[in-house]
């Protein structure tokens, strides 16, 4: 039997289900994330054919930049989803998913552009840009 997890927005709107693994759990720390989710992001990697979801038509969708577009709750605002142009994956937010989760952060990406506010001390590998 295959993995399966499920996870929603904050208000509920918008729920989600995930069959398969979820791949490369990091942590973002681009200045585009920590302004959309208020501090660093973590998302891990799906195939657009192992999410179904439930609300749909609540999704919103906005490009930041032509790189790749991010999905929110349109009642709620919560940032779930992160798909980069022309990809073949969906980002899904860690801090969305039901517990437990059974995901372990692997990495930190985009630390060269990370707040001057915290540091990063847990010992993973941190990558400049993406890893």
């Amino acid at each position: 039997m295959a993995e399966t997890r499920t996870g929603s927005c904050l208000c509920g709107a918008v729920r989600y289900r995930i069959a398969g693994p979820c791949l490369s759990l990091d942590a973002c720390h681009c200045s585009q994330c920590r302004r959309q989710s208020g501090h660093v992001w973590s998302s891990f990697s799906i195939g657009h054919d192992q999410i179904d979801i439930d609300g749909g038509d609540q999704v919103a969708w906005y490009s930041a930049s032509t790189a790749a577009r991010r999905g929110f709750c349109r009642t709620c605002g919560s940032f779930l989803f992160w798909e980069p142009a022309g990809g073949d994956h969906l980002a899904v937010s860690a801090g969305s998913l039901d517990p437990p989760t059974g995901l372990t952060l692997e990495k930190h990406i985009f630390v060269a552009d990370k707040g001057d506010y915290y540091e990063i001390a847990d010992g993973l590998p941190q990558f400049p840009e993406d890893g």
